[in-house]
């Protein structure tokens, strides 16, 4: 198996658009006060992706992600968020990530955890916003950006293909870490406008 299939592997055990969070966003069926939950709970996390890239050595992407961070904003003000909810599974998420991204081998591989999934989730979340939620364009802009945006994740198969066995052990790692971590953030706030019942 090659490398990218082993962490297109480790990343399908906890695949974003397979969570119920996801699931509903795109039928429509998911609370808008989920919606805004997740937009200041998820921001916290899409606010450190740009230290990635930094950590491997790429400032144009490094400076787009923070751009990115800008049109983030614009989805949580057309929902109208004012305060996080500051979930246990947000910090763990958010403290994980701020970890990985120091060291290039851990770095590679927790950010093609999420830039893998971008283009996928981010279509799914677009096509759910504009058949059932009303947000204006600005709103939505986020996810039109990263629907379209697959260089990124062929510059990161080109980094991880490139590294010793050692390295690579590591990011794989890593890679399995952030796809779980980033499925229990999903979770935290799921689960609080859906409770389980016993």
């Amino acid at each position: 198996m090659s490398r990218i299939d082993q962490l297109n592997a480790a990343i399908a055990k906890w695949e974003l658009n397979n969570h119920p969070f996801y699931q509903e966003w795109k039928m429509g069926t998911l609370p808008k006060e989920a919606l805004v939950d997740y937009s200041g709970e998820y921001g916290m996390f899409v606010a450190t992706v740009a230290q990635a890239w930094d950590t491997l050595g790429f400032p144009d992407y490094a400076n787009e992600e923070r751009y990115h961070e800008e049109l983030w904003k614009g989805f949580q003000k057309d929902l109208g968020f004012t305060t996080r909810s500051n979930r246990i599974e947000t910090e763990e998420l958010y403290a994980l990530a701020t970890k990985l991204f120091e060291a290039k081998d851990t770095a590679a591989g927790a950010l093609y955890s999420f830039e893998a999934q971008q283009p996928n989730t981010s279509a799914v979340k677009l096509k759910g916003l504009l058949e059932h939620y009303n947000l204006t364009e600005a709103g939505r802009e986020y996810f039109a950006v990263h629907a379209e945006d697959f260089h990124e994740v062929q510059d990161l198969s080109a980094v991880i293909e490139k590294m010793d066995d050692a390295s690579f052990a590591k990011t794989l790692d890593a890679c399995e870490q952030m796809a779980h971590a980033m499925w229990k953030a999903l979770d935290g706030v799921y689960y609080a406008v859906r409770p389980v019942t016993a």
